[in-house]
Protein backbone atom coordinates (compact mmCIF):
# COMPACT_ATOMS: atom_id res chain seq x y z
CA UNK A 1 0.00 0.00 0.00
CA UNK A 2 2.36 2.40 0.49
CA UNK A 3 4.60 1.85 -2.41
CA UNK A 4 1.00 2.16 -4.16
CA UNK A 5 0.99 5.67 -2.29
CA UNK A 6 4.03 6.56 -3.15
CA UNK A 7 3.59 6.51 -6.72
CA UNK A 8 0.44 8.65 -6.48
CA UNK A 9 1.94 11.31 -5.49
CA UNK A 10 4.34 11.05 -7.52
CA UNK A 11 1.99 10.94 -10.44
CA UNK A 12 0.82 14.54 -8.74
CA UNK A 13 4.59 15.88 -9.63
CA UNK A 14 4.10 15.05 -13.28
CA UNK A 15 0.41 17.01 -13.72
CA UNK A 16 2.36 19.49 -15.89
CA UNK A 17 3.75 16.94 -17.95
CA UNK A 18 2.94 15.56 -21.08
CA UNK A 19 3.16 11.82 -21.52
CA UNK A 20 6.59 10.97 -23.56
CA UNK A 21 6.01 10.14 -27.11
CA UNK A 22 7.77 6.35 -25.94
CA UNK A 23 9.19 4.99 -23.35
CA UNK A 24 10.51 1.72 -22.61
CA UNK A 25 11.62 -0.54 -19.80
CA UNK A 26 14.49 -3.39 -19.73
CA UNK A 27 16.35 -5.31 -16.96
CA UNK A 28 16.17 -3.18 -14.25
CA UNK A 29 15.84 0.42 -15.73
CA UNK A 30 13.25 2.66 -17.93
CA UNK A 31 13.65 5.24 -20.45
CA UNK A 32 11.64 8.13 -21.19
CA UNK A 33 11.45 11.18 -23.25
CA UNK A 34 9.34 14.15 -22.35
CA UNK A 35 8.71 16.95 -24.68
CA UNK A 36 8.18 19.77 -22.08
CA UNK A 37 10.39 23.24 -22.69
CA UNK A 38 13.02 23.32 -20.05
CA UNK A 39 15.99 24.55 -18.65
CA UNK A 40 18.78 21.88 -17.76
CA UNK A 41 18.06 22.45 -13.91
CA UNK A 42 14.04 22.39 -14.83
CA UNK A 43 14.81 18.94 -16.36
CA UNK A 44 16.67 17.11 -13.91
CA UNK A 45 13.99 18.24 -11.32
CA UNK A 46 11.08 16.78 -13.01
CA UNK A 47 12.61 13.75 -13.64
CA UNK A 48 11.67 13.08 -9.56
CA UNK A 49 12.66 9.44 -8.35
CA UNK A 50 14.66 8.93 -11.45
CA UNK A 51 17.67 10.70 -13.38
CA UNK A 52 18.63 12.67 -16.66
CA UNK A 53 19.28 9.87 -19.08
CA UNK A 54 23.07 8.97 -18.74
CA UNK A 55 24.64 9.22 -22.30
CA UNK A 56 26.94 6.27 -22.95
CA UNK A 57 28.26 5.05 -26.10
CA UNK A 58 26.79 1.41 -25.55
CA UNK A 59 23.65 2.80 -24.79
CA UNK A 60 23.35 5.55 -27.73
CA UNK A 61 22.53 2.96 -30.15
CA UNK A 62 20.06 0.35 -29.17
CA UNK A 63 18.25 3.08 -25.99
CA UNK A 64 17.70 6.30 -27.79
CA UNK A 65 17.24 5.19 -31.24
CA UNK A 66 14.21 3.68 -29.95
CA UNK A 67 13.14 6.58 -27.71
CA UNK A 68 14.08 8.90 -30.50
CA UNK A 69 12.09 6.85 -33.01
CA UNK A 70 10.25 9.68 -35.81
CA UNK A 71 10.99 12.58 -33.28
CA UNK A 72 13.36 15.84 -33.77
CA UNK A 73 14.69 18.92 -31.50
CA UNK A 74 17.34 18.91 -28.71
CA UNK A 75 17.00 17.31 -25.46
CA UNK A 76 18.48 17.13 -22.49
CA UNK A 77 20.26 14.29 -20.98
CA UNK A 78 23.46 13.66 -18.65
CA UNK A 79 26.69 12.28 -19.46
CA UNK A 80 28.91 9.80 -17.18
CA UNK A 81 32.47 12.14 -17.95
CA UNK A 82 31.40 14.02 -14.11
CA UNK A 83 31.80 17.70 -15.80
CA UNK A 84 27.95 17.92 -15.78
CA UNK A 85 27.60 18.79 -12.09
CA UNK A 86 29.63 21.32 -12.63
CA UNK A 87 28.72 23.05 -15.26
CA UNK A 88 25.22 22.61 -14.03
CA UNK A 89 26.41 24.93 -11.14
CA UNK A 90 27.90 27.46 -13.14
CA UNK A 91 25.28 27.84 -15.26
CA UNK A 92 27.74 26.65 -18.39
CA UNK A 93 27.30 24.14 -21.18
CA UNK A 94 25.55 21.31 -20.49
CA UNK A 95 24.80 17.55 -22.53
CA UNK A 96 22.09 17.45 -24.74
CA UNK A 97 21.31 15.57 -28.17
CA UNK A 98 20.45 16.74 -31.18
CA UNK A 99 18.76 15.03 -33.74
CA UNK A 100 16.82 15.87 -36.68
CA UNK A 101 13.74 13.85 -38.16
CA UNK A 102 15.17 10.28 -39.38
CA UNK A 103 18.62 11.04 -38.60
CA UNK A 104 20.94 10.00 -35.89
CA UNK A 105 21.34 11.72 -32.94
CA UNK A 106 24.24 13.99 -32.47
CA UNK A 107 25.82 14.86 -28.65
CA UNK A 108 26.03 18.68 -27.81
CA UNK A 109 27.09 21.32 -25.14
CA UNK A 110 24.66 24.03 -24.50
CA UNK A 111 24.45 26.30 -22.27
CA UNK A 112 22.34 25.07 -19.11
CA UNK A 113 20.12 27.88 -18.99
CA UNK A 114 18.49 27.15 -22.67
CA UNK A 115 15.38 25.88 -22.81
CA UNK A 116 15.15 23.10 -24.97
CA UNK A 117 12.52 21.05 -26.64
CA UNK A 118 13.21 18.04 -23.71
CA UNK A 119 14.89 16.00 -22.01
CA UNK A 120 15.40 12.42 -21.36
CA UNK A 121 14.56 10.28 -18.17
CA UNK A 122 15.73 6.92 -16.77
CA UNK A 123 14.48 5.44 -13.77
CA UNK A 124 15.51 2.24 -11.57
CA UNK A 125 13.24 -0.47 -11.31
CA UNK A 126 12.71 -2.38 -8.16
CA UNK A 127 9.86 -5.29 -7.81
CA UNK A 128 9.07 -4.94 -11.25
CA UNK A 129 6.07 -6.95 -13.08
CA UNK A 130 6.00 -8.91 -15.85
CA UNK A 131 3.85 -8.09 -18.84
CA UNK A 132 0.09 -8.67 -18.52
CA UNK A 133 -1.05 -11.33 -20.85
CA UNK A 134 -4.28 -10.16 -22.65
CA UNK A 135 -7.22 -12.85 -22.87
CA UNK A 136 -10.16 -13.08 -24.92
CA UNK A 137 -8.15 -11.09 -28.25
CA UNK A 138 -8.12 -8.29 -25.75
CA UNK A 139 -5.44 -5.53 -25.90
CA UNK A 140 -3.41 -4.10 -23.10
CA UNK A 141 -2.31 -0.79 -22.78
CA UNK A 142 0.86 0.19 -19.88
CA UNK A 143 1.12 3.86 -18.20
CA UNK A 144 3.71 4.07 -15.69
CA UNK A 145 3.82 5.66 -12.67
CA UNK A 146 6.17 7.86 -13.89
CA UNK A 147 4.24 9.28 -16.77
CA UNK A 148 4.98 7.70 -19.80
CA UNK A 149 3.53 4.99 -21.67
CA UNK A 150 5.45 1.90 -22.62
CA UNK A 151 4.22 -0.78 -25.09
CA UNK A 152 6.82 -3.45 -26.11
CA UNK A 153 8.30 -3.68 -22.68
CA UNK A 154 8.94 -7.10 -20.85
CA UNK A 155 9.03 -5.45 -17.34
CA UNK A 156 6.90 -2.72 -15.73
CA UNK A 157 7.81 -0.50 -12.59
CA UNK A 158 5.41 -0.73 -9.45
CA UNK A 159 2.16 1.68 -9.81
CA UNK A 160 2.36 0.49 -13.84
CA UNK A 161 -2.10 0.99 -14.87
CA UNK A 162 -2.66 -2.34 -17.35
CA UNK A 163 -5.73 -1.31 -18.93
CA UNK A 164 -7.44 -4.36 -20.93
CA UNK A 165 -9.91 -3.54 -23.84
CA UNK A 166 -11.47 -4.98 -27.14
CA UNK A 167 -10.71 -2.94 -29.82
CA UNK A 168 -14.33 -0.98 -30.48
CA UNK A 169 -15.78 -2.26 -27.19
CA UNK A 170 -17.38 0.81 -25.28
CA UNK A 171 -15.99 -0.19 -21.50
CA UNK A 172 -13.10 -1.75 -20.01
CA UNK A 173 -12.35 -5.47 -19.64
CA UNK A 174 -10.34 -5.05 -16.52
CA UNK A 175 -7.86 -3.21 -14.99
CA UNK A 176 -4.66 -3.65 -12.99
CA UNK A 177 -2.03 -2.23 -11.18
CA UNK A 178 1.53 -3.56 -10.18
CA UNK A 179 2.42 -4.30 -6.78
CA UNK A 180 5.36 -6.10 -5.48
CA UNK A 181 6.15 -8.24 -8.64
CA UNK A 182 1.84 -8.58 -8.76
CA UNK A 183 -0.94 -7.47 -11.10
CA UNK A 184 -3.58 -6.20 -8.71
CA UNK A 185 -7.08 -5.94 -10.56
CA UNK A 186 -9.57 -3.07 -9.55
CA UNK A 187 -11.16 -2.28 -7.19
CA UNK A 188 -8.10 -1.81 -5.10
CA UNK A 189 -7.72 -0.19 -2.30
CA UNK A 190 -9.98 2.98 -2.14
CA UNK A 191 -7.13 5.31 -0.79
CA UNK A 192 -5.05 4.62 -3.99
CA UNK A 193 -5.96 6.44 -7.34
CA UNK A 194 -9.85 5.72 -5.61
CA UNK A 195 -9.24 2.36 -6.52
CA UNK A 196 -9.13 2.41 -10.47
CA UNK A 197 -12.86 2.58 -9.98
CA UNK A 198 -14.69 5.58 -13.05
CA UNK A 199 -16.67 7.57 -10.38
CA UNK A 200 -15.92 7.19 -6.69
CA UNK A 201 -14.82 4.05 -4.69
CA UNK A 202 -16.36 3.35 -0.97
CA UNK A 203 -14.48 0.79 1.62
CA UNK A 204 -17.04 -0.50 4.13
CA UNK A 205 -16.02 -4.10 4.07
CA UNK A 206 -13.99 -4.33 1.17
CA UNK A 207 -13.54 -1.58 -1.51
CA UNK A 208 -16.53 -1.29 -3.96
CA UNK A 209 -16.64 0.88 -6.94
CA UNK A 210 -19.95 2.92 -6.99
CA UNK A 211 -21.88 5.09 -9.39
CA UNK A 212 -24.04 8.13 -9.49
CA UNK A 213 -27.97 8.50 -9.87
CA UNK A 214 -29.35 6.46 -12.71
CA UNK A 215 -26.27 4.87 -13.34
CA UNK A 216 -25.27 1.30 -12.55
CA UNK A 217 -21.82 -0.76 -12.01
CA UNK A 218 -20.83 -2.64 -15.40
CA UNK A 219 -19.85 -6.32 -14.87
CA UNK A 220 -16.40 -4.78 -15.08
CA UNK A 221 -16.15 -3.58 -11.43
CA UNK A 222 -14.91 -0.67 -12.34
CA UNK A 223 -16.86 1.54 -14.80
CA UNK A 224 -20.53 2.60 -14.95
CA UNK A 225 -23.31 2.37 -17.76
CA UNK A 226 -26.31 4.25 -18.02
CA UNK A 227 -29.27 2.70 -16.01
CA UNK A 228 -31.83 0.86 -18.15
CA UNK A 229 -34.36 2.28 -16.20
CA UNK A 230 -32.34 5.90 -15.98
CA UNK A 231 -35.03 7.31 -18.73
CA UNK A 232 -37.91 6.01 -17.26
CA UNK A 233 -40.16 9.20 -15.25
CA UNK A 234 -41.78 7.01 -12.51
CA UNK A 235 -41.80 2.99 -12.98
CA UNK A 236 -39.75 0.36 -15.22
CA UNK A 237 -39.67 -3.35 -15.15
CA UNK A 238 -37.73 -5.89 -16.60
CA UNK A 239 -39.25 -7.92 -18.95
CA UNK A 240 -36.95 -10.56 -20.67
CA UNK A 241 -33.68 -9.47 -21.51
CA UNK A 242 -34.85 -5.93 -21.62
CA UNK A 243 -36.47 -3.37 -19.41
CA UNK A 244 -39.44 -1.19 -20.29
CA UNK A 245 -41.20 2.01 -18.67
CA UNK A 246 -44.02 1.77 -16.49
CA UNK A 247 -46.70 4.44 -15.40
CA UNK A 248 -48.40 4.67 -12.05
CA UNK A 249 -52.22 4.09 -11.82
CA UNK A 250 -53.91 6.93 -13.27
CA UNK A 251 -51.07 7.46 -15.89
CA UNK A 252 -49.98 5.87 -19.18
CA UNK A 253 -46.87 6.16 -21.30
CA UNK A 254 -46.43 8.50 -24.06
CA UNK A 255 -45.17 8.68 -27.43
CA UNK A 256 -41.44 8.40 -26.29
CA UNK A 257 -42.33 5.53 -24.18
CA UNK A 258 -40.69 6.93 -21.64
CA UNK A 259 -42.60 10.05 -20.04
CA UNK A 260 -46.26 9.57 -18.26
CA UNK A 261 -48.98 11.82 -19.07
CA UNK A 262 -52.48 11.86 -16.72
CA UNK A 263 -55.67 9.81 -17.50
CA UNK A 264 -58.57 11.05 -16.63
CA UNK A 265 -60.79 8.08 -16.93
CA UNK A 266 -63.74 9.57 -15.97
CA UNK A 267 -63.71 11.73 -19.51
CA UNK A 268 -62.94 8.87 -21.91
CA UNK A 269 -65.29 5.84 -19.98
CA UNK A 270 -67.89 6.25 -19.11
CA UNK A 271 -68.03 4.41 -15.80
CA UNK A 272 -70.45 5.53 -13.65
CA UNK A 273 -73.51 4.71 -15.47
CA UNK A 274 -76.32 4.33 -12.44
CA UNK A 275 -78.36 6.65 -11.35
CA UNK A 276 -77.61 9.35 -9.36
CA UNK A 277 -73.75 8.58 -10.05
CA UNK A 278 -71.09 10.68 -11.50
CA UNK A 279 -66.98 9.79 -12.22
CA UNK A 280 -64.59 11.01 -9.62
CA UNK A 281 -60.50 10.85 -9.42
CA UNK A 282 -58.85 10.25 -6.37
CA UNK A 283 -55.43 9.47 -6.25
CA UNK A 284 -55.43 8.94 -9.84
CA UNK A 285 -57.64 6.68 -9.71
CA UNK A 286 -61.04 6.79 -11.06
CA UNK A 287 -64.37 5.83 -8.60
CA UNK A 288 -68.36 6.21 -8.54
CA UNK A 289 -69.25 8.48 -5.95
CA UNK A 290 -73.24 9.83 -5.54
CA UNK A 291 -74.05 13.29 -6.49
CA UNK A 292 -75.64 15.98 -4.48
CA UNK A 293 -78.88 14.84 -3.25
CA UNK A 294 -78.09 11.23 -2.98
CA UNK A 295 -77.23 8.75 -0.49
CA UNK A 296 -75.32 5.18 -0.47
CA UNK A 297 -77.47 2.48 0.25
CA UNK A 298 -76.93 -1.22 -0.56
CA UNK A 299 -74.12 -0.03 -2.61
CA UNK A 300 -76.61 1.99 -5.15
CA UNK A 301 -77.25 5.94 -5.06
CA UNK A 302 -80.55 7.23 -3.59
CA UNK A 303 -82.51 10.28 -4.33
CA UNK A 304 -82.80 12.09 -0.99
CA UNK A 305 -83.61 15.46 -2.30
CA UNK A 306 -87.03 16.00 -2.01
CA UNK A 307 -86.45 15.55 1.80
CA UNK A 308 -84.59 18.84 1.96
CA UNK A 309 -87.94 20.20 0.82
CA UNK A 310 -90.56 17.88 2.92
CA UNK A 311 -93.24 19.92 5.09
CA UNK A 312 -93.01 17.40 8.02
CA UNK A 313 -91.24 14.14 7.56
CA UNK A 314 -89.28 12.10 4.48
CA UNK A 315 -88.89 8.33 4.66
CA UNK A 316 -87.63 5.42 2.14
CA UNK A 317 -89.60 2.13 3.43
CA UNK A 318 -90.16 1.33 -0.47
CA UNK A 319 -86.48 2.08 -1.89
CA UNK A 320 -87.85 5.70 -2.74
CA UNK A 321 -87.96 8.65 -0.51
CA UNK A 322 -90.76 10.48 -0.10
CA UNK A 323 -92.63 13.20 2.29
CA UNK A 324 -94.57 12.12 4.86
CA UNK A 325 -96.89 13.87 7.32
CA UNK A 326 -97.85 13.85 10.73
CA UNK A 327 -100.88 12.55 12.34
CA UNK A 328 -104.32 14.75 11.34
CA UNK A 329 -102.12 15.29 7.80
CA UNK A 330 -102.00 13.68 4.78
CA UNK A 331 -99.44 14.91 1.72
CA UNK A 332 -100.91 17.74 -0.48
CA UNK A 333 -102.39 16.17 -3.70
CA UNK A 334 -101.00 19.53 -5.20
CA UNK A 335 -97.37 19.36 -3.66
CA UNK A 336 -95.75 16.29 -2.75
CA UNK A 337 -93.91 18.21 -0.03
CA UNK A 338 -96.12 19.91 1.28
CA UNK A 339 -99.24 18.63 3.96
CA UNK A 340 -102.32 19.47 4.60
CA UNK A 341 -105.31 18.65 7.15
CA UNK A 342 -106.83 15.80 6.84
CA UNK A 343 -109.78 13.90 8.43
CA UNK A 344 -110.59 10.69 7.36
CA UNK A 345 -114.12 10.98 9.62
CA UNK A 346 -117.86 13.03 9.55
CA UNK A 347 -116.20 14.76 12.71
CA UNK A 348 -112.94 15.72 13.94
CA UNK A 349 -111.11 17.95 16.27
CA UNK A 350 -110.00 21.10 14.97
CA UNK A 351 -106.71 22.56 14.74
CA UNK A 352 -106.84 25.60 17.06
CA UNK A 353 -104.39 28.60 17.82
CA UNK A 354 -104.70 28.83 21.81
CA UNK A 355 -106.31 32.34 22.83
CA UNK A 356 -107.31 33.01 26.28
CA UNK A 357 -109.45 36.14 24.71
CA UNK A 358 -111.67 34.25 22.50
CA UNK A 359 -112.62 31.21 24.58
CA UNK A 360 -114.08 33.35 26.73
CA UNK A 361 -116.77 34.89 24.22
CA UNK A 362 -116.59 31.05 23.43
CA UNK A 363 -114.42 31.64 19.97
CA UNK A 364 -111.42 29.88 19.09
CA UNK A 365 -108.95 30.68 15.86
CA UNK A 366 -109.07 27.12 14.50
CA UNK A 367 -108.83 25.49 11.07
CA UNK A 368 -110.25 22.96 9.34
CA UNK A 369 -109.48 20.59 6.10
CA UNK A 370 -111.05 21.66 2.70
CA UNK A 371 -114.76 20.60 2.82
CA UNK A 372 -115.18 20.76 6.57
CA UNK A 373 -116.25 23.05 8.85
CA UNK A 374 -115.76 24.29 12.59
CA UNK A 375 -118.51 23.47 14.75
CA UNK A 376 -117.51 24.39 18.74
CA UNK A 377 -119.62 22.25 20.62
CA UNK A 378 -119.38 22.83 24.33
CA UNK A 379 -116.48 25.11 24.00
CA UNK A 380 -114.48 22.13 22.07
CA UNK A 381 -114.03 23.44 17.98
CA UNK A 382 -114.43 20.36 15.69
CA UNK A 383 -114.36 19.90 12.13
CA UNK A 384 -117.65 18.80 10.93
CA UNK A 385 -117.86 17.84 7.18
CA UNK A 386 -119.65 20.05 4.46
CA UNK A 387 -122.72 17.63 2.53
CA UNK A 388 -121.99 19.57 -0.84
CA UNK A 389 -124.77 17.58 -2.32
CA UNK A 390 -127.80 19.50 -0.26
CA UNK A 391 -126.02 23.50 -1.64
CA UNK A 392 -126.45 24.31 -5.32
CA UNK A 393 -126.83 21.67 -8.02
CA UNK A 394 -123.00 20.43 -8.29
CA UNK A 395 -124.16 17.74 -10.50
CA UNK A 396 -126.17 17.44 -13.31
CA UNK A 397 -127.60 13.49 -12.70
CA UNK A 398 -126.38 12.45 -9.46
CA UNK A 399 -124.26 13.57 -6.46
CA UNK A 400 -122.39 11.59 -3.70
CA UNK A 401 -120.99 13.01 -0.53
CA UNK A 402 -117.58 12.24 0.61
CA UNK A 403 -115.85 13.14 3.68
CA UNK A 404 -114.33 16.52 2.73
CA UNK A 405 -115.65 16.52 -0.93
CA UNK A 406 -118.32 14.99 -3.14
CA UNK A 407 -118.32 13.25 -6.66
CA UNK A 408 -120.82 13.24 -9.41
CA UNK A 409 -122.46 10.23 -10.67
CA UNK A 410 -124.48 9.64 -13.86
CA UNK A 411 -127.34 7.84 -14.64
CA UNK A 412 -127.34 4.50 -16.73
CA UNK A 413 -127.07 5.32 -20.22
CA UNK A 414 -124.54 8.08 -19.34
CA UNK A 415 -121.17 8.81 -18.58
CA UNK A 416 -118.84 10.87 -16.69
CA UNK A 417 -117.34 14.04 -18.46
CA UNK A 418 -115.18 17.02 -17.08
CA UNK A 419 -115.99 16.01 -13.14
CA UNK A 420 -119.73 16.96 -13.43
CA UNK A 421 -121.17 16.41 -16.66
CA UNK A 422 -123.02 13.22 -17.73
CA UNK A 423 -123.60 12.74 -21.77
CA UNK A 424 -124.32 9.44 -23.26
CA UNK A 425 -122.33 6.95 -23.77
CA UNK A 426 -122.19 7.11 -27.25
CA UNK A 427 -120.99 10.79 -27.64
CA UNK A 428 -116.78 10.98 -27.33
CA UNK A 429 -115.38 12.90 -24.49
CA UNK A 430 -115.00 16.97 -25.53
CA UNK A 431 -117.54 16.70 -28.19
CA UNK A 432 -120.30 18.24 -25.52
CA UNK A 433 -121.08 21.75 -26.38
CA UNK A 434 -123.13 21.72 -22.70
CA UNK A 435 -121.83 24.69 -20.89
CA UNK A 436 -119.10 25.11 -18.67
CA UNK A 437 -121.62 25.07 -15.92
CA UNK A 438 -124.84 23.12 -15.20
CA UNK A 439 -127.61 26.05 -15.32
CA UNK A 440 -131.29 26.28 -15.91
CA UNK A 441 -132.99 26.59 -18.87
CA UNK A 442 -133.66 30.01 -19.80
CA UNK A 443 -137.48 30.74 -20.11
CA UNK A 444 -138.16 31.66 -24.39
CA UNK A 445 -140.71 34.37 -24.94
CA UNK A 446 -143.41 33.70 -26.74
CA UNK A 447 -143.65 33.54 -30.75
CA UNK A 448 -145.74 37.36 -32.28
CA UNK A 449 -149.50 36.27 -33.62
CA UNK A 450 -149.56 36.71 -37.19
CA UNK A 451 -152.54 38.36 -37.17
CA UNK A 452 -151.33 41.79 -35.20
CA UNK A 453 -151.28 44.37 -37.56
CA UNK A 454 -149.90 48.23 -37.63
CA UNK A 455 -152.94 49.39 -35.91
CA UNK A 456 -152.26 47.10 -32.61
CA UNK A 457 -148.95 48.58 -32.85
CA UNK A 458 -149.34 52.28 -32.74
CA UNK A 459 -151.80 51.83 -29.95
CA UNK A 460 -149.11 49.97 -27.89
CA UNK A 461 -146.77 53.57 -28.52
CA UNK A 462 -149.96 56.04 -27.40
CA UNK A 463 -150.25 53.70 -23.99
CA UNK A 464 -146.25 54.09 -23.34
CA UNK A 465 -146.69 57.72 -24.36
CA UNK A 466 -149.17 58.08 -21.48
CA UNK A 467 -147.77 56.18 -18.92
CA UNK A 468 -144.34 58.32 -18.67
CA UNK A 469 -146.59 61.70 -18.55
CA UNK A 470 -148.29 60.44 -15.69
CA UNK A 471 -144.95 59.54 -14.07
CA UNK A 472 -143.07 62.57 -14.46
CA UNK A 473 -146.89 64.14 -12.25
CA UNK A 474 -145.68 61.93 -9.66
CA UNK A 475 -142.36 63.04 -9.37
CA UNK A 476 -143.21 66.61 -9.23
CA UNK A 477 -145.16 66.43 -6.42
CA UNK A 478 -142.74 63.68 -4.71
CA UNK A 479 -140.28 66.92 -5.16
CA UNK A 480 -142.28 69.50 -3.30
CA UNK A 481 -143.83 67.62 -0.36
CA UNK A 482 -139.85 66.91 0.34
CA UNK A 483 -139.60 69.78 2.53
CA UNK A 484 -142.30 68.91 4.94
CA UNK A 485 -140.97 65.34 5.10
CA UNK A 486 -140.06 64.11 8.63
CA UNK A 487 -137.57 61.05 9.07
CA UNK A 488 -139.04 60.32 12.29
CA UNK A 489 -138.59 56.43 12.21
CA UNK A 490 -134.91 57.15 12.45
CA UNK A 491 -135.14 59.11 15.76
CA UNK A 492 -136.91 56.52 17.62
CA UNK A 493 -134.87 55.75 20.97
CA UNK A 494 -135.73 51.74 20.66
CA UNK A 495 -133.21 50.97 17.12
CA UNK A 496 -133.05 47.51 16.84
CA UNK A 497 -129.10 46.20 16.96
CA UNK A 498 -127.86 43.37 14.79
CA UNK A 499 -125.00 41.45 16.06
CA UNK A 500 -123.09 38.62 14.16
CA UNK A 501 -124.03 35.07 15.37
CA UNK A 502 -122.20 31.78 15.69
CA UNK A 503 -123.95 29.72 13.43
CA UNK A 504 -124.01 25.49 14.41
CA UNK A 505 -124.51 22.59 13.10
CA UNK A 506 -128.46 22.64 13.41
CA UNK A 507 -128.99 26.02 11.76
CA UNK A 508 -126.54 25.70 8.86
CA UNK A 509 -128.44 22.02 8.14
CA UNK A 510 -131.82 24.75 8.17
CA UNK A 511 -130.34 27.34 6.13
CA UNK A 512 -129.12 24.65 3.36
CA UNK A 513 -132.88 23.16 3.70
CA UNK A 514 -134.49 26.66 3.31
CA UNK A 515 -132.21 27.48 0.39
CA UNK A 516 -132.68 24.14 -1.84
CA UNK A 517 -136.53 24.77 -0.85
CA UNK A 518 -136.76 28.03 -2.36
CA UNK A 519 -134.57 27.00 -5.40
CA UNK A 520 -136.67 23.83 -6.21
CA UNK A 521 -139.99 26.51 -6.16
CA UNK A 522 -138.32 28.69 -8.49
CA UNK A 523 -137.56 25.90 -10.52
CA UNK A 524 -141.15 25.00 -10.77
Amino acid sequence: ILVLLVCVLFLCGLEEMVLSQNGHCAGNQCFAVFKVSKDFPGAQKSCSDGELFVFTVEDAEKTLTRLLSGLGGSYWLNSNNGTVEEAAAGLQNCPSISLTTGGSPTLLWKRCSDKLDGFLCQYPLGEPCDRLPAVGGAQVRFNTVMGFEVSDSETFPPGTIAVTEKVGAEYLDSKHVCYMNTWMPAPWSCEVMQGGCEHACTSTTTSTCICPAKQTLHPNNITCTKDPCADCEQECQQEGNSYVCKCNTGYRLAADQKSCVEVNECEEEDLCTGEGEECEIIQGKAECKCKDGFVEEGGECVDVSICEMCEHMCDNPSGVYRCYCREGHRVSAKDPTKCELYCPERDCLAKCIPDPELEKKDMQQCYCPDGYIVDIRNGTAFCTDINECELETQCEHKCENLFGGFKCLCDEGFKLQNDYECVPDDVKDGSSSAPSHPKPAPAHPPAVPSYIKAGSVLGITVFLLLCAALVCVLVRNMVKRCGRFDLSSFKHPDMDIFYLQQVTTDTYKRLSFDKQFKSDLQRQ
